[in-house]
């Protein structure tokens, strides 16, 4: 469903904004050669946390020294070759990086859309001042709304809970003074299991006077090692209904309902999305997506951004190789892959477009918030 505060915000939660990008489509489908529009990353795969649902956990790699040099060298990089928008949000907690804040500023100066997806707990109060404004948006990781079951599911304290709301009430009472555009919501990150948190997170997020509450499903990789049971998600449409009922003009409360009621399939066989929105370690390792970091697909690893430039990873032939594996019939997404990956919804518009003969139209009326978070 949506609500006048989505419509009017263009807020786009569940879904895809590569329309708005039809020029890169374009050149894609002419086999030029395209950098990403969006690239997710950490700066660490350091983390704080040891959250139960936790896809990091199953990607261990070789882990390498990100520096400042090496940051600040990656982020002058993408700014060169055309990338639109960074966000600090991958397998680790880059909070835990002590290079974290000079990158979101150094890499704003280089006309980067830059964001920061974090539990929040780390957060230096007085960086927040500095760092807000150069964030299109600062998303806070949180799967529940009572203390007790905070520290169960994210594998902390129980004290971390409040520190958690203190940083969150401090960034909106921030964005209120200093009239920022910086959009600051919450993530869920639900499995069936956390049920009983859908409402108290509702009203917490409300309480906290963020802009949204997105929840989302959880992902698993192809061996089902989370044991997700995708089923039982069709048993939580009413309280999601219930949830999403809670929105207002100022509170966007929103359920990915695409991704959560898909039984966790896909229609793709093919990989496309990587090309447009590229995902990054921690460790500095370049890979085509989150799902493929873990040591056992070398076979899909490009490079590392301690030991090369990202300007000559993208510009080598391993890059290419990679990419054209990916979105060959030598590779099948519906079977070697995790269930519903960052790429889904970029990969399903691709697939119509490569596969089913639709047509690229760019979209009439005002382009929705965070159009290069795509």
């Amino acid at each position: 469903m949506e609500n006048k505060f989505e419509q009017e915000k263009g807020l786009i939660l569940d879904g895809q904004k590569l329309a708005w990008h039809s020029d890169r489509v374009n050149a894609w489908l002419k086999g030029e050669k395209i950098a990403p529009i969006t690239i997710d990353c950490a700066l660490t795969r350091k983390c704080n946390y040891k959250c139960v649902y936790c896809y990091g956990q199953l990607q261990a790699n070789d882990e390498k020294r990100m520096t400042r040099d090496v940051i600040f060298r990656f982020l002058d990089d993408v700014a060169e070759i055309g990338v639109k928008a960074i966000s600090f949000v991958s397998d680790g907690e880059s909070t835990c990086s002590p290079y974290l804040y000079d990158a979101i500023i150094h890499g704003k100066k280089n006309g980067l859309d830059m964001a920061l997806g974090t539990n929040g707990v780390l957060l230096k109060k007085e960086k927040l001042e500095e760092i807000l404004p150069a964030l299109t948006y600062l998303r806070f990781n949180v799967s529940a709304g009572e203390p007790q079951r905070y520290k169960e599911i994210h594998g902390c304290r129980e004290n971390d809970f409040y520190k958690f709301k203190n940083i969150v009430k401090e960034t909106t009472k921030l964005k209120k003074e200093k009239k920022l555009e910086t959009t600051i919501g919450l993530q869920m990150v639900l499995m069936p299991e956390f049920k009983d948190q859908i409402i108290p997170l509702v009203n917490l997020g409300k309480e906290l006077k963020v802009d949204y509450l997105v929840i989302k499903h959880c992902s698993d990789d192809e061996d089902g090692t989370l044991g997700i049971d995708y089923n039982k998600y069709y048993e939580l449409k009413e309280i999601l209904q219930v949830a999403e009922s809670n929105s207002t003009k100022d509170y966007l409360v929103k359920a990915k309902w695409s991704k959560i009621m898909s039984g966790g399939e896909r229609k793709y066989s093919k990989c496309y999305g990587p090309r447009f929105i590229l995902q990054m370690s921690g460790s500095g390792l370049v890979a085509p997506c989150g799902m493929l970091f873990n040591d056992k697909y070398k076979k899909y690893h490009i490079g590392n951004i301690a030991e090369n430039s990202f300007k000559d990873i993208w510009q080598s032939k391993r890059y290419d190789k990679v990419m054209d594996l990916i979105s060959s019939s030598k590779f099948d997404a519906k079977k070697m892959c995790g269930t519903l990956c960052l790429q889904h919804k970029v990969n399903e518009y691709l697939w119509d477009i490569k596969e089913n003969n639709l047509n690229i139209t760019k979209p009439e009326g005002k382009p929705p918030q965070h159009i290069n978070f795509i």
